[in-house]
C-alpha cells in the first residue's frame, strides 16, 4: 500500500492542478453582442465562462472605419455575478436573467462622432487560458432628419374638415390624423388646439409621421388644466412608432406626451410646459426615442419643505424604459427628477448628456433600473437635491462622467438600493456642508470612482453609512471640510488623509484642493443650499495654479488628450470651454 500511496497522490495533485487550471480558463460564450447605437456611444457585452480566479480581461479598441489605427477604448468592465437581476429588494426582468455562473463583461466606446461606422478590437486574455480576439462593425446614430421631398400638409384648430393645402387646412388635429399616412408632415399654424390628442397613426423608419409647428406663430396643444389639478396626458401616442412632434407648445397637462410602449419617437424643439410628467414612455416595447432641444418647465416646488415632499407626486422631465434612448440639449426646470430611466423593461444603451437642469425636489437625473451601457454625461445640474442616482442599477457599466454639479443639498451620487456597476469620472462637485455623503444602510458593490472633484463648507470630507464591497475609489480631490474625522469607510474612521493613504483600502492618491481659489471665476461653494442660485455660477473651470490640475489618473476613452502632465480632476480640463448646455441654435 505504502508504495502506491506516493504515485496516487500525485495523480490526485495533477488532477487538481488541470482542474483547477480549466476552472480558472476563460470561455467566451459565443460571439459579442453590440446593443443599441447612439449618437455618441456604441455599447457591447461579450459573457464568458470559466475564469473562477477574476484575473481575465478584455481590452477594446476602436477605429473608424478605414483608418489605419487603433485608439484604446475603455475596457470592457467586469459585471458583478447576478448584477444583472439585482441584489437588493428591487429585481430586474433582465433578457441575460439566466446566466448567474457566466461573467458578462460589459462596456462603451464614448465621445465617438454621430452618423459615422466604427470597428471595435476586443481582446479577451487570462493567464490561465482562453484568449479570443474579435473585432465588430457598429455605425453611431445620426440625429434624425425628415425627408426633404416630404408631403406637407396644413392644420388650424378646428373641429373637422379641410383638405389639408395651404388654403383649405385640416380643421383640427383629429381630422389631420384620420388622413394621415407614413412619411407626412403636418403643418400645424398659429393657434390653440384643445387636448387631448390621441395618436393612432404610425409612420415607417424613414418615412416619420411628423406634427410641427408652421413657424408663423405659436402652435399650441393646451389641456387648460389649473396647475393643482393636473390629470391625463395631453398627447396620447400608446404602441404607436416613427412619431414625431417638433416646434410645440405642450401646456396643462398631468402627462404631456405619453407614449407607451413605442419607438422612434422624436420630440424636439418644444416648449412644455404646466406638467408633472413631460415625456412619459414605459413597457417592454419602449425604445429609440430622440427628445433633444426642449424647454421643459413642471409645476414641483424647489426648495420644498420636508412635508411637501412627502406629498408631492412622481414628476419627471423625462421618463423613460427601454433602450436606445437618446435625450439631449434640454433646459429642465422644476420637476422632482430631470431625467429618469426605469426598470420595467431593464433601460440599456441611453444617452443623457448636455441637458441643462435645474431647480430639481430630488434627482437631477437617475439612471435607476440601468442594466448597462447607460451613461449620464455633460450635463449641468444646479440647485438640485440630490445629484446622479443609481438607486439601483443592475451590473452595469452605469456611465456618470463630466457632469457639473453646483449646490446639491444632500447626497452628490445616491447609491441606495443596493447598486452594483456604476462608474463616475470627471465629474465636478461644489456644495454646502460634506463634500461626499452618502447615506444608506444597504451595500454598495463593484463601483468605481476616478478624477472627482468634491468641494464643500463644512464636515467630513467622505461619510459612507453603507458596507462597501469591491468598490474602487482613487484619484478624487477633496476640499471645504471640518472636523476630527476626514473619512468614515465600512465603519471605520480615519482622522487624516495621511492615515487614509496608509491604513485604507481606497483613495491612495487622494488630492487635497482649497475651495476658495479653485475655480476660474471665483465661485464659491454656496453658503446656503436653500438658495435658488443662477446657473451662470455653475461654471466650474479650474483656476491655474489650482491643485486638481495634472492629479488624475489617465483613462482611455474618458480624458484622451489632456494638455498636461496628467489629466485634471473634475468635468473641465483647464483652458477647456464650458460644453453647450440646454437648447442649441437652430440651423
Amino acid at each position: 500500500m505504502r508504495a502506491h500511496a506516493i504515485p496516487i497522490l500525485m495523480i490526485l495533485s495533477i488532477l487538481f492542478v488541470f482542474t483547477a487550471r480549466a476552472e480558472n480558463a476563460a470561455k467566451p460564450q459565443g460571439e459579442p453582442v453590440l446593443d443599441p447605437p447612439t449618437l455618441h456611444s456604441l455599447g457591447v457585452y461579450w459573457i464568458v465562462q470559466g475564469d473562477d480566479n477574476r484575473n481575465a480581461k478584455i481590452d477594446c479598441h476602436y477605429r473608424k472605419m478605414g483608418e489605419k489605427d487603433w485608439k484604446a477604448g475603455p475596457p470592457l468592465f467586469r459585471v458583478e455575478k447576478g448584477g444583472q437581476n439585482g441584489f437588493g429588494k428591487e429585481k430586474n426582468e433582465s433578457q441575460l436573467k439566466a446566466l448567474t455562473d457566466a461573467w458578462i463583461f460589459a462596456g462603451s466606446m464614448l465621445l465617438l462622432e454621430p452618423d459615422t461606422a466604427y470597428e471595435i478590437q476586443l481582446m479577451l486574455s487570462d493567464p490561465d487560458g482562453g484568449a479570443a480576439e474579435k473585432v465588430l462593425q457598429a455605425r453611431t446614430n445620426a440625429e434624425p432628419v425628415a425627408p426633404k421631398d416630404a408631403p406637407q400638409h396644413h392644420v388650424v384648430p378646428g373641429s373637422g374638415g379641410g383638405s389639408g393645402t395651404a388654403s383649405d387646412p385640416y380643421k383640427g388635429l383629429a381630422e389631420a390624423e384620420k388622413n394621415a399616412k407614413p412619411g407626412d408632415v403636418f403643418l400645424l399654424h398659429a393657434g390653440v388646439y384643445e387636448g387631448p390628442f390621441e395618436v393612432r397613426k404610425s409612420g415607417e423608419p424613414g418615412k416619420p409621421i411628423v406634427w410641427r409647428g408652421a413657424g408663423d406663430g405659436e402652435a399650441v396643444l393646451d389641456g387648460k388644466q389649473p396647475k393643482d389639478k393636473l390629470t391625463g396626458s395631453l398627447i396620447e401616442a400608446t404602441g404607436v412608432h416613427d412619431v414625431w412632434f417638433e416646434k410645440l407648445s405642450l401646456r396643462n397637462t398631468y402627462n404631456l406626451v405619453k407614449a407607451h410602449d413605442a419607438a422612434r419617437i422624436v420630440v424636439r424643439r418644444c416648449q412644455l410646459s404646466g406638467m408633472i410628467c413631460g415625456v412619459f414612455a414605459v413597457g417592454p416595447k419602449t425604445a429609440q426615442f430622440f427628445i433633444a432641444d426642449n424647454v421643459m418647465e413642471g409645476v414641483m416646488p424647489w426648495p420644498t419643505t420636508h412635508e411637501q415632499w412627502g406629498a408631492l407626486p412622481e414628476s419627471r422631465a423625462i421618463w423613460l424604459a427601454g433602450g436606445g434612448h437618446e435625450a439631449c440639449y434640454n433646459r429642465i426646470t422644476h420637476c422632482k427628477d430631470g431625467m429618469d430611466t426605469q426598470e420595467s423593461p431593464h433601460s440599456v444603451a441611453v444617452d443623457f448628456h448636455h441637458n441643462d437642469v435645474s431647480e430639481m425636489f430630488d434627482d437631477g437625473c437617475e439612471m435607476d433600473g440601468s442594466e448597462r451601457n447607460t451613461r449620464c454625461w455633460m450635463n449641468r445640474f444646479t440647485n438640485v437635491f440630490q445629484g446622479v442616482s443609481i438607486q439601483p442599477v443592475f451590473g452595469g457599466p452605469v456611465y456618470v462622467f463630466r457632469n457639473a454639479l453646483y449646490n446639491v443639498q444632500v447626497e452628490p451620487f445616491k447609491m441606495h438600493n443596493a447598486p452594483s456597476g456604476g462608474i463616475f469620472y470627471h465629474n465636478t462637485i461644489v456644495k454646502n456642508g460634506a463634500p461626499l455623503l452618502m447615506q444608506t444602510p444597504e451595500k454598495v458593490r463593484n463601483c468605481v470612482y476616478r478624477n472627482n472633484l468634491f468641494l464643500g463648507t463644512e464636515g467630513r470630507a467622505l461619510h459612507f453609512d453603507s458596507p462597501m464591497e469591491n468598490c474602487d475609489y482613487d484619484y478624487d480631490g477633496f476640499g471645504g471640510f471640518s472636523g476630527d474625522v476626514f473619512m468614515k469607510w465600512n465603519n471605520v474612521k480615519y482622522l487624516s488623509p495621511e492615515e487614509i493613504k496608509t491604513k485604507s483600502p481606497i483613495y491612495k492618491h487622494l488630492v487635497l484642493v482649497d475651495p476658495k481659489s479653485a475655480f476660474a471665476n471665483g465661485v464659491q461653494p454656496p453658503a446656503d443650499n436653500q438658495k435658488v442660485y443662477e446657473l451662470s455660477l455653475n461654471d466650474l473651470r479650474l483656476k491655474d495654479g489650482c491643485a486638481a490640475i495634472d492629479a488624475g489618473e489617465v483613462l482611455p476613452g474618458f480624458n484622451d488628450g489632456f494638455a498636461g502632465k496628467a489629466p485634471d480632476l473634475g468635468a473641465y480640463e483647464l483652458g477647456e470651454p464650458v460644453p453647450h448646455y440646454g437648447p442649441r441654435a437652430e440651423k
